[in-house]
């Protein structure tokens, strides 16, 4: 596939899974990462690690956006419990990189599609998640940050496995475990992702993942800045969208997209 080809697929391709990313408060990776092996017949580490930088370019487009409608104050009284989960998340993110560079490239392209067909599964659960704020009462304060930091271990492992965000396992873990509003906790999933990512471009920097010029002026570039505009036109949407539902297609698409992925022969 020549450059420009490359270029308007990956334009086309961004756009609306960067749309999600505004509107949904994900960084829209799970569903890059199916056309990155497939369609740009792309390596599974280097189209994780490609992933990763345009999934940061679309979590920053939708914090930037979503803020522009969305009352910050509300975020403050949940810092600490942002940051417990960021030390957790960045930790995870660094050691699930090194287990990356590991393994095999067979075996880790099937993590990454056991992980997606899980991503979509997860998907599709969240969106039934909104009877108001659930969570589990902890007997102190000490207690939460504790499990904060565990479950961000989590998501970071799964972060730097898949080159995503992470807001699938985020969103639940914030709802289900610390009683936070669904639509608080969209946004504050995309700042959480934010230190992860950074820590997981940096490791895949180092591991020489960007090497490729044309990857990035052809491939990532385009598909970042169609991400840029989808989260924008996701943002304004975000108060008139049936969120819900679309989740659980968007869900149903995922796990579909990765059985048809794994059942393929190399």
């Amino acid at each position: 596939m020549d450059s420009k080809k490359t270029s308007l697929l990956s334009f086309a391709i961004g756009a609306p899974i960067g749309c999600l990313g505004g509107l949904i408060g994900l960084g829209g990776a799970e569903f890059r990462l199916p056309f990155l092996l497939k369609t740009f017949n792309k390596p599974a580490k280097r189209a994780v690690a490609l992933n990763m930088l345009i999934s940061l370019i679309t979590v920053l487009s939708a914090i930037y956006f979503r803020m522009n409608n969305f009352d910050i104050s509300i975020i403050l009284p949940q810092i600490l419990l942002m940051v417990a989960i960021i030390v957790g998340s960045t930790t995870g993110a660094y050691y699930g990189i090194g287990i990356s560079t590991k393994i095999s490239d067979v075996l880790f392209k099937k993590v990454l599609l056991i992980l997606l067909l899980v991503m979509g599964l997860l998907l599709i659960s969240e969106s039934f998640i909104t009877l108001g704020s659930m969570g589990i009462t902890f007997s102190n304060l000490y207690m939460e940050l504790i499990v904060a930091v565990l479950c961000g271990v989590l998501i970071g492992i799964i972060s730097s496995l898949l080159g995503v965000a992470g807001g699938e396992v985020i969103i639940p873990i914030l709802i289900l475990i610390f009683g936070i509003d669904v639509k608080l906790a969209g946004t504050m999933s995309l700042i959480i992702s934010l230190p992860t990512m950074v820590v997981g471009i940096t490791r895949h920097t180092r591991n020489k993942m960007y090497s490729v010029k044309s990857e990035l002026t052809s491939l990532v570039v385009p598909m970042g800045i169609a991400s840029i505009i989808g989260a924008s036109i996701g943002a304004f949407l975000v108060v008139y969208a049936p969120s819900e539902l679309l989740k659980i297609i968007l869900g149903a698409l995922l796990i579909f997209t990765s059985i048809k992925l794994f059942t393929e022969k190399e």
